[in-house]
């Protein structure tokens, strides 16, 4: 009859075990599961994912009892270990029995479920739902008295038991999509990467330049016919008066559909010009593709706090930031950067630091300046005279060429 008593307890105590096991890799699997995977399993109708997610969703209960489980086993399976020792080889056992013990939950019921549940998180968590959710029901009472009394020790502590929203940063957003390498294609990851980065390029980081606009004065005919017979670009600004009195914006499209139809005149010209579209300046390129949308337009003019236009930002260029450099900037780019046999570059300074950096692989800063001439004034506090070099990051920049205290032509080295 002893023997008997002495092979259910060990029996009961390898149950136990077991049993804490469970505890353990239910507990780290509910911790390390993809929230975004398990809602998309919820969304896709499995049952064991949406009670995941429930569970998930009142963590407090969850992990409540777990915690309750886990310690009530851990001890129970405590005490039949020392009634085991006792009866096998007397109380002078009961040291070596707790050691043998520890040894034995710290293995087998801690550090190996928890690292296979850590790796394999969906197994155990979808399945262990099933279990968890009725303990959580049969424990309520106990887990609500332990939590009220838990915050109860908080707040004498002067700890504010606050909710956390968990809202995602665009920084661990960027991090999940760099960690979906297997699942996303290298092309689509840097689109999304540059959806991402939206949000912190603005208008003037991209826009073109005031003193590149081709403009001409409406009531100038002369001057229009001249410059739509010889102008290269698919839009012309026009002016009253004064340069900085724009009134719209003329497409060489509509120039042409009008000569095509042998209606073309500088009255009927007149009648094609569109009304300006502003932007102010320090508009994100996230917020201004939404405007661009509702608002049924391509480009518009970047205006500064005083009203005066300081560029033009078109929608294209915005797409070129997500989908990358078009076949003709990209050439029109590589105009403004000639490679030497040395692996030097040289220059035009008025190129936009952005559009260097995606050349050349640099990491030059746009903080403080947009275009490779301002980050060089900016650099150096004052007009640089010729030959004159000098380090930024891992670049070194030599002034090549200046013309009417501006300069011309730089030559750049990475280092």
């Amino acid at each position: 009859m002893e023997e008997l008593s002495t092979f259910w307890l060990g029996i009961s105590l390898f149950g136990l075990i077991l049993v804490s096991a469970f505890f353990s890799g239910s507990e780290t699997s509910m911790m390390a599961i993809n929230r975004y995977r398990l809602k998309a399993l919820s969304n896709q109708n499995n049952t064991q994912a949406q009670r995941t997610e429930r569970l998930l969703g009142n963590l407090d209960s969850l992990i409540g009892t777990i915690l309750l489980g886990n310690n009530f086993v851990n001890i129970f399976a405590s005490s039949i270990a020392t009634i085991l020792a006792i009866k096998l080889w007397g109380e002078g056992a009961i040291v070596y029995a707790s050691i043998l013990l520890t040894f034995v939950i710290l293995i087998f019921a801690e550090t190996t479920p928890k690292t296979f549940a850590a790796k394999n998180p969906e197994k155990i968590a979808l399945p262990a739902s099933i279990i968890i959710s009725g303990l959580i029901t049969l424990f309520k009472p106990f887990v609500w008295l332990i939590s009220q009394l838990s915050n109860l020790i908080l707040k004498l502590l002067g700890i504010k038991n606050e909710v956390q929203i968990n809202n995602i940063s665009s920084e661990e957003l960027r991090m999940v999509v760099n960690d979906a390498k297997p699942v996303i294609a290298s092309n689509y990851q840097k689109m999304l990467l540059n959806i991402i980065d939206l949000e912190k390029v603005k208008v003037e980081d991209i826009m073109v330049p005031r003193h590149e606009l081709i403009s001409v004065d409406i009531n100038n005919h002369s001057e229009i016919l001249s410059q739509l017979q010889r102008i290269q670009h698919t839009r012309i600004l026009t002016f009253d008066g004064s340069p900085d009195n724009i009134t719209g914006v003329l497409h060489m499209r509509d120039v042409v559909n009008l000569y095509a139809k042998g209606e073309f005149n500088v009255d009927n010209i007149s009648e094609l010009t569109r009304k300006p579209y502003f932007v102010p300046e320090g508009t994100s390129l996230a917020h201004q593709l939404a405007h661009f949308q509702t608002q049924k337009r391509r480009l518009g003019l970047v205006v500064d706090e005083y009203g005066e236009v300081r560029g033009l930002v078109v929608l294209e260029d915005i797409l070129e930031e997500i989908v990358g450099q078009f076949t003709s900037n990209q050439n029109e780019a590589m105009e403004e950067v000639s490679q030497q046999k040395d692996g030097s570059y040289l220059i035009d300074p008025r190129i936009s630091i952005r559009e260097l950096n995606t050349l050349l692989e640099t990491n030059l800063s746009v903080a403080k300046a947009k275009t490779l001439n301002g980050l060089i004034l900016e650099t150096l506090k004052s007009i640089p005279k010729r030959d004159i070099s000098f380090k930024v990051d891992n670049v070194l920049i030599e002034i090549i060429q200046i013309s009417d205290q501006t300069i011309k032509l730089v030559k750049l080295t990475k280092l």
